[in-house]
């Protein structure tokens, strides 16, 4: 059981409600710790039982109050106030709104100017010690919501989860071309042609991938679309709407592209649906359409 008020970015505290396990198996089947992970808590003993430090193979009572904490350098990433859209923080998980033209980590090409760089300046001036890990990243010209776990614990479990069903993504986008059907399913792998590849394709050699769609509302000579992803495969959006005749809007590699319409791809990451690491709240977030997307619907109604 975790008392949410006992909780910190760098201290798990968990009081057992099992009899007759090991403290290894309390770390892996109850608190979700990786096998590596918890090999590394035992080398530099960050783990306590009743405050006292236990090697992992030993029992622990009902009630014994677990804590492990976590030691971690911050990751090397350049701090930078970009006036950030952070629209929840806890002690698991920071959520931000991403505005279109950021990249989410620093590249070759984008040292500066990322996300990265702007939630380190956050969580500096908040004076926690975090090395933030992205849980979900979006492409540069893709807007909307992003997870920051702030601790290796909160990314295991969420990662491992955003392949299960709790764990909802919805998209709106604005296609090419009129949708006829108000709803439907793209279950079709996709493929990376070779290992140097952006582009992904559809192709049977693929991993597999599933899109469902829903018509909003049809424009001229384009739609709408909320998108719901099942699986979470690199542009997988963009690949299976251009397969079904309907590339986005603004899509320099798979799409339509008009910049007096908009001058990115209209897709933006604006719902996502979870159970909180520790408590398993539900949590659930909204990012309203930038702009950009606003203009672009207005300009084809």
């Amino acid at each position: 059981m975790f008392k949410k008020e006992d909780q910190k970015y760098n201290l798990i505290s968990y009081i057992n409600e099992d009899d007759d396990l090991t403290l290894r198996e309390i770390l892996l089947d109850r608190l979700n710790f990786s096998v590596r992970y918890a090999s590394k808590l035992k080398r530099f003993k960050t783990v306590t039982v009743n405050k006292n430090f236990k090697k992992l193979d030993k029992k622990v009572k009902k009630g014994d109050l677990i804590e492990v904490e976590i030691k971690e350098d911050m990751a090397n990433f350049t701090p930078q106030d970009l006036n950030l859209n952070i629209i929840y923080d806890d002690f698991d998980l920071i959520m931000v709104d991403k505005p279109p033209f950021m990249v989410v980590h620093p590249t070759k090409s984008h040292f500066e100017n990322t996300m990265a760089n702007g939630v380190t300046d956050y969580i500096i001036k908040k004076g926690e010690d975090v090395k933030i890990r992205f849980v979900n990243r979006l492409d540069m010209n893709t807007s909307g919501l992003v997870i920051v776990a702030k601790n290796p614990f909160a990314q295991h479990v969420l990662s491992s989860e955003m392949k299960d069903d709790d764990f909802e993504k919805k998209y709106i986008t604005v296609v090419k071309g009129i949708i006829e059907e108000d709803e439907g399913t793209i279950n079709q792998p996709i493929y990376r042609p070779t290992d140097d590849s952006v582009k992904r394709v559809v192709d049977e050699r693929g991993q597999e991938s599933i899109t469902h769609y829903k018509v909003i509302e049809r424009l001229n000579d384009a739609t709408t679309v909320e998108v719901k992803l099942e699986t979470g495969r690199t542009h997988q959006i963009r690949v299976h709407m251009a397969h079904i005749g309907h590339p986005i809007i603004g899509d320099e590699l798979y799409g339509f592209v008009d910049e007096n319409l908009i001058k990115r791809q209209a897709l933006h990451a604006y719902s996502l649906k979870f159970r909180q690491p520790r408590t398993k709240e539900l949590l659930e977030f909204k990012a309203d359409i930038p702009e950009d997307m606003k203009m672009l619907i207005q300009k084809l109604k």
